[in-house]
Order: structure tokens, then sequence, then C-alpha cells
């Protein structure tokens, strides 16, 4: 198994429940954990400690062997992984049944300036970072003494309105406007200016209309500015020019636009779709069926619309990690091969506070219930931690947010171009 995110760490958690004894099961990754990452944007708003978001790999999927390091390549031919382990060092893994989860990294665009002075969102360094960064902002603010440098180290801009740009823009905003709240330094400064933007013509465009209407609502009410078909032209260390001929004077550009398939799937020279691994609907790779793959690294079929693929979503990748699980245990006896169809049960987007917006089984929620729902679904889904995350929310309710740099992640440590190793492996030139 390479790989442990969703689907990853499902394949893995139902193989071990499904293979008979006397087959090991191998789980190569950068780390030790799995990182639940719809849960990011609360790490960056203080809400919760990055522990919070992170599961033991060995202690959640005992009687897997892990083995940490990034893989390199893949041969086909005689069936073994190349890695490289954390200290440098390089080895291979020989197997007999493969099944590729390597995940996806930040999409880049061709617009100038941006792989310099923009910082994605893949990975808990990332949220670290960002979580220094908007503190740092406004510390630097109250001490500048010229307006326009107040102004832009207050304005944060975020590209892409999708499902994490959305949730980061609604959490940085709150978080912002309690550090001003609560710094007298602050109050009589500019207040924090946030700006979503997005070429598509609403916010969430990939999810439900209902949903884009209330996550537009709930944000425009805060007063984030959302700017809908629009983009950046040009990033520099001063600010973003939009493709309206606007600048906007910013220490703060927040790159949310999408992702890609990890370059180690066009490295296998295998059909792909749109860079993703082509598996039938079992998870397999066509003329070699002892390889699978699964979440954002496969352009698995979707049975649900035919000629269509399913999209490269945590709801998905959980599922296909299932059905990935017990197709790889069918092939030595243990049950039947099944093919992955997915049914929607809906989506939930936290909004920050007790604000979301969510349509489970297709019923629209917003507001207080819609945040329940949403929180509730998200301590259903994480394989460890229910506990404690529950114990960070009830903190944050009573108590105010402890808004401290950290100094954890400095800025040269999350390059754009760089995919985190939670995720994915270094993309290749």
């Amino acid at each position: 198994m390479v790989g442990a995110g969703f689907a990853g760490y499902q394949t893995v958690r139902t193989l071990l429940r499904r293979v008979p004894s006397h087959v090991e099961v191998v789980l190569l990754n950068p780390t030790d954990h799995f990182l639940y990452v719809p849960l990011l944007p609360q790490v960056s708003a203080s809400i919760l400690e990055p522990r919070r978001v992170t599961v033991s790999l060995t202690h959640t999927l005992p009687g897997c062997r892990l083995v940490l390091g990034e893989a390199s390549g893949v041969d086909l031919q005689t069936r073994h992984v190349r890695y490289t382990d954390p200290e440098g060092h390089e080895g291979e893994l020989r197997y007999d049944k493969l099944v590729l989860s390597v995940g996806s990294v930040n999409r880049l665009l061709p617009i100038p300036g941006v792989a310099e002075h923009a910082k994605g969102y893949r990975g808990l360094p990332e949220a670290l970072y960002l979580r220094d960064h908007m503190i740092r902002q406004l510390e630097l603010a109250a001490d500048a003494e010229d307006e326009n440098e107040q102004e832009a180290r207050a304005t944060f801009v975020v590209v892409g309105a999708g499902y994490t740009g959305t949730e980061v823009a609604a959490h940085g905003q709150q978080l912002t406007r309690s550090l001003v709240a609560r710094n007298p330094r602050l109050r009589s400064k500019p207040l924090p200016r946030w700006l979503l933007l997005d070429l598509a013509p609403r916010v969430l465009p990939e999810l439900d209309a209902r949903l884009s209407r209330t996550a537009d609502r709930v944000l425009r009410r805060r007063g984030v500015d959302i700017r809908t078909g629009t983009s950046v032209r040009e990033a520099t260390h001063d600010g973003v020019l939009l493709d309206d001929g606007e600048f906007v004077a910013t220490r703060s550009l927040i790159w949310c636009v999408g992702v890609r398939p990890d370059p180690l799937v066009q490295d296998l020279q295998l059909p792909t779709e749109k860079g993703r691994l082509v598996v039938d609907e079992y998870l397999g790779v066509p003329d070699h069926p002892e390889v699978y793959a699964c979440g954002d690294a496969a352009a698995v079929p979707d049975l649900t619309g035919p000629g269509e693929f399913t999209p490269m979503t945590a709801q998905h990748a959980w599922r296909q990690g299932k059905t990935a699980g017990q197709n790889v245990a069918a092939s030595y006896g243990s049950g039947a091969p099944q093919p992955y169809e997915h049914h929607n049960k809906g989506f939930a987007v936290d909004l920050g506070g007790v604000q979301a917006a969510a349509n489970p089984w297709n019923v629209p929620l917003a507001g207080p219930l819609a945040g329940a729902v949403t929180r509730g679904y998200h301590l259903m889904s994480m394989p460890g931690n229910r506990i404690r995350v529950a114990a960070d929310w009830l903190l944050d309710a009573v108590l105010p947010r402890q808004a401290v740099q950290l100094g954890l992640v400095r800025s040269g440590s999350v390059p754009l171009d760089t995919s985190s190793p939670e995720l994915a492996r270094t993309p290749r030139q």
C-alpha cells in the first residue's frame, strides 16, 4: 500500500480485517499518521490543536507493517516500489499486490509571481504557517506608521472558492476579527479585509447551489468580499493584480485553486485521464491485475453517471479505499470482488462558529443545525481523537482562543510548488 490518505488508510484498515493471517500488509507513507484534512482550517483558526487532526497509523492499524518513506518510482515488471526514507536513504519494497493511493499536489496555473508569493493549503505545515502568518501580519499592522502598509497587512486574499478556500476564508475572517477585538493596539487600525476570488460564477461551484447560496450569504454578512468571475493576473511582494485591472495591496495570498494527481502516476506510463490513473469499476488497473488504485490518484468510473469519473473528494476516497481493500482481499480468496458504486449522501461546509451549510441526504440545512450536523459528521468520520476534538470545540465555545505565534513552520518550508508530505510526494520539474 502506497499512501495513507483517506483512500489508503481505509484500504489498509479493510485489508487487516479481511485478508488471511499469512498475508503481510505493508504501508509506505512519509509520516506515521493519517491526516484528517477537512479540519485543517480549524487548526489555522486556533480552534483545534495540530495533533487533533493527526491519527497514529501504528496505534490504529495494528498488524500493519509501516515503512516510513516517500515513493519515488514503481517497477511494474519486477514488482518493486522504490522509496526514500526520512533520512535520505533509498530502499525497495517488493509486492505481490500493489494499491496506489498517492494523493494529489497543488495545482499551479501559469500566473506570474504566484509560485513565489502565494502559499498553498494542502497539509499541516501550511495550516500552521497560515495561523502564525495571520497573527504576525496583524501585529505588524499595529506597529506600522504608514496607513497603506497597515491596510496591506490587514488584507487577506484567498484564490479559489471551492470547499477548502471557502472554509479558510470563513475561519480566517473570524480569527482575525477576534484578534482585533482583543488587542487594544489593533482597534484603531483598519479592520481585517478578506477577499475570496474564483473564476466560477458562484462560491462552492462543485457543490449543490443551495449550499453555495448559504455560504455566500454567511460570508458576505460577515464582510468577506466575494469576487466571482475574477482571478489573479499577477502576484508581487506588494500585492496582487486582478484580471479586471484592480491592484489589491496585500502580504497574504492563499492559493486554494484545486489539486492535480501526484506526478508518480504519470511516471508509470500507463493510461491516464487528466493525470489520474485509469482503473475499472473494481479499481483494478487494466492489463495489470496485481495493481489497484484509488483516491485522487485514480480515475474511477462513476457507475451512477455513465462516461463520467468520480470527483477528487475525501468522501469518494474514503469509500473507494474500502472497496479496494475488499477487492484485494477477494483476490486472496476472502469474499467476492465488488464494483465501486457511490451514491451521494450530501456534503457539509463549516463556516465557522455555529454556522455551516449542509445537505445530508439532500435535505438543505443552514445555521446552527447545519453546524451541529457538520461537526457530528466529522466526529463520526474521524478514525481517532474524537474526544480530544470535541473537548477542543467545547473549550473554544467558552474560552478565548490562544492567539500566539508558535514559529514551528517558516515561510521557506511551505513553497507552493512542493507537495505536503502528509498527502503526496515532491513533484518533479
